[in-house]
């Protein structure tokens, strides 16, 4: 059965991988409509050798659309994503606007594709922080099979995380020598510890919405997590350090075993391989694996490395996944 697809923010670093990816996987569409804000109306997109207009998202009707993907920020999503899911589209909004709403269903396929079977009752489902879906793609088996109880990470976030702007900028002072060195909104040769606003912890938004959502995706507040989230000058590809402590003992061979098996995985070969976002985050579905070792502190603790494609895995593939989900769980 073919679909009627729309793409809010076509025109984004998201929207252009939701394209890509559609196209690759076969994903069964009847009709594809491009939407965005007045500044992209009018551009010309190819999609299976088809040319589409983007069209103005204040204009149009979602009524005869079935599955519709935003991806233009919260405060687009905040006003149209109601709309179209009124209408009756199936809405997988990919911004942080409904994360947190505890009627709306937060979704990573491989780890709580169960947490869909009620979505109708709002017709949205919310994509994850990036960060937030390739740790918990990489954690899942072990949480299944012992119990985390803490999870201690440090992220490594690509430039791409912050949007094609930020993305343009930190390409141009790369290219520019004369950039002054000592300006705050240095990015090229930089590594800068904080992502988003900070909160009156001290920690920072993006820091706080892996907390809240492991919390929300596990389905358990009680797991400790521990978050630093750092920006470094790698255009594609977040990186995480995490180290977990779980309820019951698992060798590192157990732990690998379990990694080995899993949807969505790929684990390195052996512990002196492990993935780099140069090679493995950038163009890449897998959520990748290595350098996992014993915690020398605690007989319950698991190090491991982490690496995954931002864009693709960390935001459209999994938006993809949850409506491929829907199709073919009959939801």
């Amino acid at each position: 059965m073919s679909n009627r697809v729309a793409i809010v923010g076509a025109t984004g670093l998201v929207g252009e991988a939701l394209l890509r990816i559609l196209q690759q996987r076969s994903f069964p569409i009847s009709e594809l409509v491009l939407l965005a804000s007045e500044r992209s109306a009018g551009q010309i997109i190819e999609f299976n050798e088809q040319e589409h207009e983007v069209r103005l998202l204040d204009d149009f009707d979602f009524e005869n659309i079935d599955f519709s993907f935003f991806s233009a920020g919260a405060n687009v999503s905040r006003v149209f994503a109601p709309k179209a899911a009124n209408s009756g589209s199936i809405v997988i909004d990919n911004t942080s606007e409904f994360r947190y709403d505890d009627h709306i269903p937060l979704i990573v396929p491989e780890v709580n594709a169960h947490a869909l079977k009620d979505f109708r009752k709002s017709n949205i489902i919310a994509n994850p922080n990036c960060s937030t879906i390739q740790m918990l793609v990489a954690l899942n088996p072990i949480h299944q099979a012992a119990r985390i109880k803490s999870i201690n990470v440090s992220t490594y976030q690509s430039i791409s995380g912050a949007g094609r702007s930020m993305l343009n900028e930190y390409d141009r002072q790369v290219l520019d020598s004369n950039y002054p060195q000592h300006e705050e909104s240095l990015f090229a040769h930089n590594v800068v510890p904080q992502i988003g606003s900070f909160e009156n912890n001290g920690y920072t938004l993006e820091e706080m919405k892996m907390v809240w959502e492991t919390h929300k995706i596990f389905e358990d507040k009680s797991i400790e997590v521990n978050p630093t989230a750092v920006r470094v000058p790698v255009r594609y590809g977040h990186s995480e350090s995490i180290g977990i402590i779980t309820e019951s003992y698992l060798s590192i061979g157990e732990v690998r075993e379990l990694l080995s098996g899993s949807l969505g995985i790929h684990l390195m070969q052996d512990d002196e391989s492990y993935p780099m976002p140069l090679k493995e985050g950038e163009g890449t579905d897998d959520v990748y694996i290595g350098r996992i070792r014993a915690d020398l502190n605690h007989s319950n603790g698991i190090n491991l490395w982490v690496v995954a494609d931002n864009i693709r895995k960390g935001a459209a593939l999994n938006s993809i996944q949850i409506a491929e989900t829907i199709i073919e769980s009959d939801y």
